[in-house]
């Protein structure tokens, strides 16, 4: 398996956690594979897979993760066959399961502003914090390409940001006028009596001044959702999804949004329009004389 996933890192350039995530999924199966008694991968027909997606379905594992795991198997397979260290390919052809999508969960304008409204400005961790926050809701980025910003990346003169998206994809992202002052507030006053490494690339450190992490951005984000009082349920995700939301909302086009999240396909970025859409239809029912 290690060639394998050398293989997902150089060739096909996945990101870490994307190869973690395949990694996982593999082990999990090769488990399965084992308690069954199997020891080749040649002795593995489409019976014994299509047995496993039922397993999971039977540990209530969603839809989504039994897919995900199903992509795993497959690429693990194509890679074998493609390789000549498999004759022939079971997983091919295999269909994952039909999805059921959700519409993201958003928050209002004015939830936004509450949430961004909680860090203490007057101390540097909550400067950080407020910046963070000011430049996740300004670009929708993920929160893995936040955290992986480096000071280089963010030109503050011309208001944009490069960020490295899935597949190792660079894009270039606008600010608006709020992220700028806060990252520029962030860099002055925060980032310098936080940093221990004058070679410190990363734009984001933690106390300790190494990089920032996901679980830790993750606190940050729990602590002040929790502090604003939203009932809504708030994770980093959540500001990306709004982002997109507001933008629609306020008229911007599909394309611009697509380009700006990220999305290698536009049928990704419709789904907001469901949400708008459902927006638009809550409207007219609660104002409209006939609604």
């Amino acid at each position: 398996m290690a060639d394998y996933l050398t293989y997902l890192r150089v060739e096909r350039g996945l990101a870490q956690n994307t190869v973690l995530s395949y990694e996982r999924d593999l082990k999990k199966f090769i488990s399965f594979l084992k308690d069954c008694n199997f020891s080749d991968w040649s002795e593995i027909k489409r019976q014994q897979i299509i047995t496993y997606l039922l397993k999971l379905q039977e540990e209530k594992m969603a839809p989504a993760s039994i897919s995900r795991n199903l992509a795993a198997i497959r690429s693990f397979f194509n890679y074998l066959t493609t390789e000549n260290l498999l004759g022939e390919d079971p997983a091919k052809d295999l269909d994952s399961p039909k999805l059921s999508k959700k519409l993201p969960k958003i928050i209002t304008v004015e939830e936004v502003e509450e949430l961004l409204n909680q860090p203490d400005e007057t101390d540097k961790i909550g400067i950080r914090d407020r910046a963070m926050l000011e430049l996740l809701y300004a670009s929708g980025l993920r929160v893995s390409e936040l955290i992986s910003l480096e000071v280089d990346d963010v030109n503050l003169d011309l208001g944009f940001l490069r960020c490295q998206g899935k597949g190792s994809k660079e894009r270039i992202v606008p600010l608006g006028k709020m992220a700028i002052h806060y990252i520029q507030l962030y860099l002055e006053q925060s980032r310098p009596k936080l940093v221990k490494n004058i070679y410190q690339k990363k734009l984001f450190l933690n106390f300790h001044g190494r990089p920032m992490t996901r679980q830790g951005f993750w606190k940050i984000i729990k602590k002040y959702a929790k502090q604003s009082g939203i009932n809504t349920e708030i994770t980093p995700h959540t500001f990306r999804h709004s982002f997109a939301t507001h933008l629609l909302e306020n008229g911007a086009d599909l394309r611009s949004v697509q380009e700006m999240l990220g999305h290698a396909d536009i049928s990704t970025t419709q789904i907001y329009t469901q949400v708008t859409g459902k927006k638009l239809k809550n409207i007219h029912k609660k104002f409209h004389p006939r609604g």
